[in-house]
């Protein structure tokens, strides 16, 4: 017998959980170690100097503080996919600070490490996540409000997250 959220020859729900789940397990902490590269200089990154000269040459106005609110972005960004809390803002700031950075990499083709490609990937798993939900097994599932993931505050999301990536853009040189 099938739920009604499932039809014969459907992957169960607990299969769609675990494969978001398998998703936020490495895109979380993907994004989280990225931002802590650019906050803190940690696992070889470039640190808030650093990362605040590369966002000024890229034509950001105040690098430094730019620096910041990426890294600020990737951390939390990426920590609240891990843990599936929060999962549409996470996913939204996720795809906000990527969309950045394909702005500055597009004139280096597709393919990595002067290309988009990986970006790009960065980008889909964050707007699936998004879109999808975190599953049942994450911290959302723990807020009332936040139970059942609605499609509507996906999307929400998502263009929030395109906006506020645009409007950074707009700042831009």
């Amino acid at each position: 017998m099938t739920s009604p959220r499932t039809t014969a020859g459907s992957p169960s729900t607990h299969a769609h959980d675990a494969g978001l789940l398998v998703l936020r397990l490495v895109l979380g902490p993907t994004m989280a170690v990225h931002g802590t590269q650019k906050l803190l200089g940690w696992f070889d990154g470039p640190g808030l100097d650093g990362t605040g000269q590369f966002f000024s040459a890229s034509g950001y106005p105040s690098g430094r503080t730019m620096a910041l609110v990426a890294g600020l972005t990737e951390t939390l960004g990426g920590i609240g996919l891990l843990l599936g809390l929060l999962t549409p803002l996470a996913g939204a700031a996720v795809l906000g600070t990527m969309i950045n950075a394909v702005a500055v990499k597009w004139g280096g083709g597709f393919f990595a490490p002067k290309g988009v490609e990986y970006e790009l990937l960065l980008i889909a798993a964050a707007t699936a996540l998004t879109l999808a939900g975190p599953g049942r097994y994450a911290a959302d599932r723990l807020l009332p409000g936040l139970r059942a993931h609605r499609l509507g505050h996906g999307a929400a999301a998502v263009v929030l997250g395109v906006l506020a990536a645009v409007l950074v853009l707009l700042a831009r040189d």
